[in-house]
């Protein structure tokens, strides 16, 4: 705003043509630079992980959490394939909340399960998860108190996590229902915090949009208009499974729940959403 300003009063003060010119264009590199920064550096992992740990708050857990629909995804794309996803979430939470080191402790969190029979299983895995997912809180990122921490968090649990050797991710969340405005400052924040440490951006806030611009009438978020419906939460999952898993969504036979036409849109808005998203 105040670079726009600047032109008029230089015009204002019969500033050359050539000078308002210089100005003119200087404005639209700065506004072409933003734009090319919400292309993501890193459009897939190395190796596919079978072991994942979800660090976030309530826009995971709710719907009987992320995690498992991911996991039910998954298991139905790779029947041969076991996969293994640990939940750590807090009510309300930004990223910093979390202890991300402690969630790392072999003696800790995820070291035993239960068996049939409620027999004890403790964890033998050499390497306790092969990625991280995390989240901020739903406006963090956007926040003009909060977004400053939450790129100093978002470069220092990318270190933890690297150092137990997993591969953070970020996982860009979306617009409140009466806020469309916070997908382009959503997206932007999370590229640029993932370009800045070399970790992968889920596009979920994308997703939504696109899904929402395409079916109005399908509602994916609840009466707060910020936590997903299940809906919402499958097509999260979908956008999961096809940036973090590289598996398209489409034809999947696991569909939560949801009527057949309604899972098959949401696959498809989930891929082409990660197509373009990660497309150079």
């Amino acid at each position: 705003m105040g670079s726009i300003s600047a032109v008029r009063l230089m015009a204002g003060r019969g500033a050359s043509r050539t000078a308002i010119w210089l100005a003119a264009a200087t404005i639209a590199f700065s506004a072409g630079a933003a734009r090319a920064e919400m292309k993501p550096k890193v459009a897939q992992l190395d190796e596919v992980p079978k072991a994942v740990l979800y660090i976030g708050n309530s826009f995971f857990y709710y719907n009987n959490s992320l995690h498992n629909h991911v996991l039910k995804l998954a298991h139905a794309a790779d029947p041969g394939t076991h996969y293994y996803a640990t939940s750590a979430t807090i009510s309300g939470s930004g990223l910093n909340w979390h202890n991300v080191e402690a969630l790392f402790s072999t003696d800790g969190m995820a070291s035993y399960s239960f068996a049939p029979g409620n027999k004890v299983v403790m964890t033998t895995r050499n390497k306790k998860y092969d990625a991280a997912i995390m989240m901020d809180c739903s406006q963090c990122p956007v926040h003009p108190q909060l977004k400053g921490l939450f790129a100093e968090t978002a470069a220092k649990d990318a270190e933890i996590v690297r150092k137990h050797g997993a591969d953070p991710v970020l996982f860009m969340s979306w617009a409140y229902a009466d806020k469309p405005e916070m997908t382009e400052q959503l997206a932007e924040a999370y590229t640029t915090a993932g370009n800045a440490s070399g970790m992968l951006v889920i596009p979920a806030g994308l997703a939504f949009a696109r899904a929402k611009k395409e079916q109005p009438d399908l509602v994916l978020n609840v009466e707060d208009k910020r936590h997903p419906t299940l809906a919402g939460t499958y097509l999260a999952a979908c956008t999961v499974l096809a940036s973090v898993y590289r598996r398209s969504p489409v034809g999947n036979s696991y569909h939560a729940g949801l009527d057949e036409k309604t899972a098959a849109f949401l696959q498809n808005v989930a891929w082409e959403t990660v197509q373009d998203y990660y497309r150079k």
